[in-house]
């Protein structure tokens, strides 16, 4: 299968439909609603396929996000982070088209902009409570979170909607035991919250959050009534770095690639490609190279639009050479030189298609304007990547 150009994002689609049914059939066997997170694709088909196989609907990290899933038919979204001012006039014109949107929020001064932009439009707007329980980039303390679930409740715009807990700062944490019992403490947590929001006459409609990272606690854990994982439709290497919550092989595969060509070839310590940091993204671990050059090679970036693949017969040499650019340039050029050193046989050549599976899958698919979805035989089906931050 050779995609119409390179760098391409490429999903393999039975991969990603065995991985959106194994999470549904969990889901499902714990009595517990999947609402998959939309920011992790950005893309409406594949929003529209975890839909139609049983999730209530998405959630979303952005407004934009939310604009682009209703335009395609989603009609069921969550804006899991609290909004800039600009946006509360937004959802509620999504609210007014017949759309069922919810939006958390964290702090007084955003629900009164959400009550007021409902008001302006003349539709409720579902509010569900942001709680902070360790990740510390937004959400209440638990111990504030009655009072703003009561705010809410008190608007004649609003109606209070429910309480999330994300925890994304265990979701990548190798050591299994320490992620099981920082969530299981976080969970207690939650459950106490829940159970005085109950006290006071302010029962939560739904109490939503979790990951895939921390997915098989929060199915057991009998708290969480939606489970927004994302990362398991498409994987990436941080996940298979890190390890499925309960110990066991991960019930889903890495459906997600990016295919690069091969335009230069003149090393023996590595070759270049045309994936750099405009197609991979870089903020967790190195994309890992899976096919078209020997077990062993990396992935390393060489500038905006290329990449090198180091070849793993001299990579202890490069690698120790990668701290500065002379020192590598020196070590290359040693390398290149020493007969004793032979060219490797086995390493790409110029024109060759290698394939990586993204370090992390939600920025490095930011990356780019569209997937293209392979079937077993080599077709392949463009799908755009649709709710992708615009500017407008």
């Amino acid at each position: 299968m050779t995609p119409p150009l390179t760098p391409a994002l490429v999903v393999r689609r039975s991969a990603l439909m065995r991985n959106l049914a194994a999470m549904q059939a969990r889901c499902d066997a714990a009595g517990v609603a999947l609402r998959a997170h939309g920011k992790m694709h950005k893309c409406s088909e594949v929003g529209r396929l975890q839909v139609a196989g049983g999730a209530v609907g998405l959630c979303c990290q952005t407004v934009g996000e939310a604009e682009a899933f209703a335009a395609a038919g989603i009609d069921d979204l969550l804006v899991t982070a609290p909004i800039a001012p600009w946006g509360a006039a937004r959802l509620a014109a999504l609210v007014a088209t017949g759309v069922r949107i919810s939006v958390v929020s964290d702090d007084d001064a955003q629900v009164d902009r959400l009550a007021e932009a409902a008001r302006a439009a003349d539709v409720v707007l579902n509010v569900v409570v942001d709680v902070d329980l360790g990740l510390h980039r937004a959400g209440c303390p638990p111990t504030e979170a009655v009072a703003l679930a009561r705010r809410i409740a008190t608007s004649n715009a609003l109606r209070f909607d429910g309480v999330q807990a994300y925890l994304g700062h265990l979701q990548h944490l190798a050591d299994l035991d320490a992620r099981r019992s920082a969530n299981e403490a976080a969970t207690a947590i939650l459950a106490a919250l829940v159970d005085s929001l109950n006290a006071e006459g302010l029962s939560p409609a739904r109490v939503t959050g979790g990951g895939t990272g921390t997915f098989a606690y929060d199915l057991a854990a009998g708290v969480f009534t939606e489970l927004q994982a994302g990362s398991y439709a498409f994987m990436d290497a941080e996940y298979d770095g890190c390890g499925a919550p309960d110990g066991e092989p991960w019930p889903f595969e890495p459906a997600l690639f990016i295919a690069a060509s091969i335009v230069s070839a003149q090393h023996k310590t590595h070759v270049t490609n045309d994936a750099g940091l405009k197609a991979v993204a870089v903020d967790g671990p190195p994309a890992k190279v899976v096919a078209g050059a020997p077990e062993g090679s990396r992935w390393f970036s060489m500038g905006d639009e290329h990449g090198g693949i180091a070849h793993p017969a001299t990579f202890q040499q490069f690698a120790a050479a990668a701290r500065d650019a002379l020192t590598r340039d020196r070590t290359i050029t040693v390398i290149d030189s020493d007969p004793a050193v032979p060219w490797p046989a086995d390493a790409p050549k110029s024109g060759d298609l290698v394939w990586l599976q993204p370090g992390h899958c939600d920025p490095t698919v930011n990356l780019y304007d569209a997937i293209f979805v392979a079937d077993e035989d080599g077709t392949l089906e463009r799908w755009p990547i649709d709710a992708r931050r615009v500017s407008g």
